[in-house]
């Protein structure tokens, strides 16, 4: 197994709430960035790093995404969809229910997440790294978002979205890797946060840490999508 072979999981069943009127009757992957529906930059990103096979785990208007990009092929990719079914299942558990069709390891992305990096360099490391998961970290220092990663030579030391520590320089850049087992012992068909995944993994030495220098964009709040928005039209 190589880094290209892994399936990618989009997280995208979110609500959209932060941006307001803009996501209302559109679900957050079809809001419009730099002229296009912002699922149409992610695309361009995995492509480039090789990457075509996407499982959408998807829930508030999802049948929107199904009708606007099918099965991919138009983009020269496999995507499927897994939804989540009548209640919402978070991070975690939508990933859970989207086990059968992502395999024994996979990519992790937020349905949110602009990231200009290498994923294959990501997903290599992962691989080599044998554990059980892996958190790509970027040195925030506050700058974005609130910092929630302790990082180090030997990987994730602590990992937390409640606890704020002063050595909490790096944060959560929005990209993972994961193998199925690191999900055992969560509960199928209910809310789980991957963050409980994840702090689980930490506290047995099981999640990998990869540092990348490029900074995230994310079209989450309207900020964000103000900035990424003014990024893409000068590409």
């Amino acid at each position: 197994m190589t880094s290209t072979d892994l399936p990618v999981a989009i997280l995208a069943g979110g609500m959209a709430t932060r941006l307001g009127p803009i996501a209302e009757k559109v679900p957050k992957l079809l809001v419009e960035v730099g002229g296009e529906p912002f699922f149409s930059h992610q695309i361009r990103l995995l492509k480039a790093a090789g990457l075509t096979r996407v499982v959408l785990c998807v829930a508030h208007l999802g049948e929107k995404i199904v009708e606007a990009y099918g099965d991919g092929s138009k983009w020269g990719m496999k995507i499927e969809y897994v939804f989540d079914g009548p209640r919402l299942l978070g991070t975690g558990g939508a990933i859970i229910r989207a086990l059968p069709r992502l395999g024994e390891a996979f990519y992790v992305l937020y349905g949110d997440s602009y990231l200009p990096i290498d994923y294959r360099a990501a997903g290599d490391a992962f691989l080599r790294s044998g554990k059980l998961g892996l958190m790509t970290v970027f040195e925030n220092r506050g700058r974005y978002d609130a910092s929630n990663v302790q990082f180090a030579a030997e990987g994730i030391v602590l990992y937390s979205k409640k606890i704020k520590a002063a050595n909490m320089r790096h944060i959560d850049y929005g990209l993972g890797g994961f193998r199925a087992a690191a999900f055992d012992g969560f509960p199928r068909d209910a809310p789980v946060d991957l963050a409980e995944v994840q702090e689980k993994l930490v506290g047995r030495g099981e999640l990998a840490g990869f540092e990348v220098k490029e900074r995230f964009y994310e079209i989450g709040s309207p900020q964000g999508l103000a900035e990424l928005n003014q990024l893409l039209k000068k590409a």
